[in-house]
């Protein structure tokens, strides 16, 4: 039987992706139910590039099948996930890359961290799947680097002159990643987006992390997206403040990486959310970069 979207459902897909997006989805969902033996159980209410759904799988069992376009995010995630083949990471099943389609591990119960309440545990759950988590890869050529991302949103910023200060913060922050680079030179495979929203539970006590961009780095370049999703809603304050300079004490020591480079890649990572804001039409907030400066610059 065919999976039947409720209108509500269609009207959020045609209004995120289009009428064409949503065409392609219907097709899809025929066409892989049967390939691959599926049950649609549930549409994610979740939407950014792909769309996702919950399923059965008379092969693998619990499943998720995501169904976006042919895209370098598509083939990042795929070849990460089946170069870190289940350590770690959820599992990869299937896939049909030209069409965009993955059918992936279903984590259950698939709580994220950022439901554990306390920041301890959450500190210490990040920094054993870190330490040790980072391997080499196989062939490097086909993902793109850390310093890839950041000098293509630096050089979109000099292009914008109608933020000349952000693009300013960016610039430094390139020429603070290459510095990075120098002295940690590393040509590792990278999650890239390694945050709570990430990291769900398997079981009752094991974490297993979905979702890797894919990307190769020094493994520090790992760190400072999981401190950007610490922040309180409101970032610029002086208990914030205090807050993040705590929990970057605190994988100094836990990870082994000096302060001083946390700091720095908290600024990096920071200044170029903003950048991606302004990219995707949003509204950056300068307070936040100002404020990702001065802990950068705090002794």
């Amino acid at each position: 039987m065919s999976f039947l979207f409720s209108f509500e459902e269609t009207d959020k897909i045609i209004n995120h992706f289009g009428q064409q997006y949503y065409e392609k989805i219907k097709k899809d969902l025929e066409v892989y139910s049967h390939k691959w033996k599926l049950e649609i159980v549930q549409l994610v209410d979740y939407f950014s590039v792909n769309c996702i759904f919950i399923c059965k799988s008379d092969d693998f069992g619990n499943a998720i099948l995501k169904i976006g376009n042919q895209n370098n995010e598509i083939l990042t995630e795929y070849n990460t996930l089946k170069e870190y083949d289940g350590k770690h990471f959820c599992k990869v099943y299937a896939s049909d890359l030209e069409n965009g389609i993955i059918l992936e591990e279903l984590i259950k119960p698939g709580r994220q961290l950022r439901n554990e309440k306390s920041l301890e545990k959450r500190l210490n759950i990040f920094s054993s799947l870190y330490n040790g988590l980072h391997i080499k890869p196989k062939n490097p050529n086909i993902y793109p680097t850390y310093s890839d991302w950041v000098s293509r949103i630096t050089k979109y910023m000099s292009n914008r002159p109608d933020y000349k200060e952000l693009y300013y913060y960016m610039k430094k922050a390139e020429d603070i990643c290459h510095g990075i680079n120098s002295l940690h030179a590393k040509k590792m495979l990278l999650h890239g987006d390694l945050h709570h929203d990430n990291i769900l539970l398997q079981g009752d006590t094991q974490y297993k992390i979905i979702d890797p961009k894919g990307v190769v780095g020094d493994p520090i370049f790992d760190v400072p997206r999981f401190i950007l999703n610490e922040n309180d809603d409101e970032i610029s304050t002086e208990e914030n403040y205090k807050k993040i300079c705590c929990i970057i004490q605190y994988l100094e020591k836990s990870l082994g990486i000096p302060s001083a480079i946390i700091k720095q890649c908290y600024f990096i990572e920071m200044t170029m959310a903003n950048c991606w804001d302004v990219e995707s039409n949003g509204t950056p907030n300068m307070n936040n970069v100002y404020m990702a400066h001065d802990i950068m610059t705090s002794k």
